[in-house]
């Protein structure tokens, strides 16, 4: 489902703005990924989800650009004004997402439930698995930054 002109030119832009100067709204971050074929950065703001020790991005939309991106590079940057931080993605197996749809929904659904087709933090884990499909989800390793020696 792509989003409507309203969540497009008026609340990620916003949100864009907002964390592009060091502001996150509910644990916003820009995401910036290299193209799959142009090798060009390419970003849109994403919310991170922290769980049991763990960061992790969801597509809430499902099968988008910056999954298809996410898939062939491997990683990308965490941005948060002018904090950069680099990290590897995992993508999690659809049988391993319940928990975290779960706990993303639970803080998000008022802003992405739409694009669940009606499933919340309270679906059953069943239902959660039957929806994961829909919506990839990758486990973030934070890269190491270099230091001068």
């Amino acid at each position: 489902m792509k989003p409507g002109w309203f969540t497009v030119h008026v609340v990620n832009r916003g949100v864009a703005w907002l964390t592009r100067r060091g502001v996150s709204v509910w644990g916003s971050r820009i995401l910036a990924v290299r193209g799959r074929r142009s090798g060009a950065w390419r970003t849109t703001p994403v919310n991170v989800l922290t769980l049991d020790g763990e960061r992790y991005l969801v597509a809430p939309r499902g099968h988008v650009q910056w999954t298809r991106n996410m898939r062939a590079v491997g990683g990308g940057e965490l941005r948060l004004g002018k904090r950069v931080e680099a990290f590897t993605a995992t993508e999690v197996l659809d049988d391993a997402k319940a928990d975290v749809l779960r706990a993303y929904l639970k803080r998000w659904k008022a802003e992405v439930g739409i694009f669940f087709a009606g499933v919340g933090p309270d679906s059953t884990d069943e239902e959660l698995r039957a929806a994961a499909p829909r919506h990839p989800v990758f486990r973030l390793t934070a890269v190491a930054a270099a230091t001068d020696a």
